[in-house]
């Protein structure tokens, strides 16, 4: 039997999100498929002797897996999760951060917002090497020690290895949904009944307050599904502000995965207009409770949608709004849910990863 350790970002149970989901389902279907799969948070203390195999999920966050590879002299995976949101630091982001922000590169953004949480909320930066050397630096480091990176999609793995002027071993593992929460026989939540939705934390990366501007003034109802990020509270304030006075814009905090499905069925529309996506796991879901789609071009959602779903510009009202009109007059296309229900299951994200642990053992022995 294969056991492996999963390694996720500290905050990953305050602050959860589509990472979050993704490692906790893998581990899941994964231990359905024999593999003693456990997971624990980057700064947990752990007995790394009874694994074969790491797993680090973000490679964003390289200074988290420093430390446990001064341990371990054995094979490890990184399921890449690979975000690019300086498009919304630059553009989106106000007061002397957006000032800043307009004028440094991606890994130099991450690398002083790293920098700032060390010094002004205490959280430690845990390596030398991170601190000394930076991001971009720090990402290449750990990707050359990798076994074997595990993106997504295709097109992670092409912008990752063009951000770090490189390309390394990779074997996709695709986002997913959970079928045995996510079926036909849900009954739909008649609060939500042929609303416009958006599932996902509260934050200015989600782009809910142009979601409000674009949609508050043409009578369809929007309803927005999720607790605010306790460092965007600010942001959380001006949606609710952009939405008072208003009739057809709702809130609905954290809800449950099988909540979300009755909310899903119910609804007519559901939309992501993020300034980036790897992929949207509540865009798959709500795929495939029978909603037409909207998503952000911004990422790699049309490697998983194609021509299955409506684009938006997370910039531009005029976009948001047409395609989501757009989405809600035509009825629902059922090439995505066989679509999804065929390709994106957490049994097949499973399957993928227990190919890629194969691999590097195999490779190792």
């Amino acid at each position: 039997m294969v056991s492996v350790l999963m390694i996720i970002r500290s905050d990953a149970y305050k602050t959860p999100g589509g990472d979050t989901t993704q490692v906790l389902m893998t581990a899941k279907y994964l231990q359905k498929l024999g593999v003693n799969a456990d997971v624990k948070l980057a700064g947990d203390r752990v007995n790394l002797e009874k694994y074969d195999v790491l797993h680090f999920f973000n490679i964003i966050r390289p200074d988290d897996i420093f430390p446990f590879l001064e341990k371990w002299n054995k094979s490890f995976c990184i399921s890449t999760i690979f975000v690019e949101y300086s498009d919304y630091e630059k553009k989106s982001r106000t007061g002397l951060a957006g000032l800043l922000f307009k004028i440094l590169t991606p890994g130099q953004i991450e690398y002083t917002k790293a920098v700032a949480r060390w010094i002004l909320k205490g959280d430690k930066i845990k390596s030398a090497y991170y601190l000394f050397n930076g991001h971009k630096k720090s990402m290449l480091a750990v990707a050359k020690k990798a076994s074997l990176l595990l993106p997504n999609s295709h097109n992670e793995a092409a912008r990752l290895f063009n951000y770090l002027d490189k390309s390394f071993p990779y074997k996709k593992v695709v986002n997913a949904i959970d079928p045995a929460v996510f079926h036909r026989d849900i009954k739909a939540d008649i609060r939500c009944l042929d609303h416009i939705i958006c599932v996902g934390r509260i934050e200015g990366r989600k782009n809910q307050l142009n979601l409000i501007r674009a949609i508050k003034d043409t009578g369809l109802h929007l309803t927005i599904i999720g607790d605010a990020s306790p460092n965007h509270m600010e942001y959380y304030n001006l949606c609710k502000a952009e939405a008072e006075g208003t009739t057809n814009i709702h809130f609905i905090g954290y809800t449950t995965q099988n909540e979300l499905a009755g909310i899903y069925k119910a609804a007519k529309v559901h939309v992501l207009p993020s300034w980036f996506e790897t992929t949207g796991l509540s865009s798959l879901e709500a795929g495939m409770m029978d909603c037409n789609v909207v998503v952000t071009r911004k990422g790699d959602t049309e490697e998983y949608f194609g021509d299955m779903v409506y684009y938006c510009e997370p910039d531009n009202l005029l976009s948001i709004r047409e395609a989501i009109l757009e989405a809600y007059k035509n009825p629902v296309n059922p090439l995505l849910k066989n679509f999804i229900s065929e390709n994106y299951t957490w049994q097949r994200a499973a399957s993928q990863t227990l190919e890629g642990y194969r691999e590097v053992l195999k490779r190792d022995s």
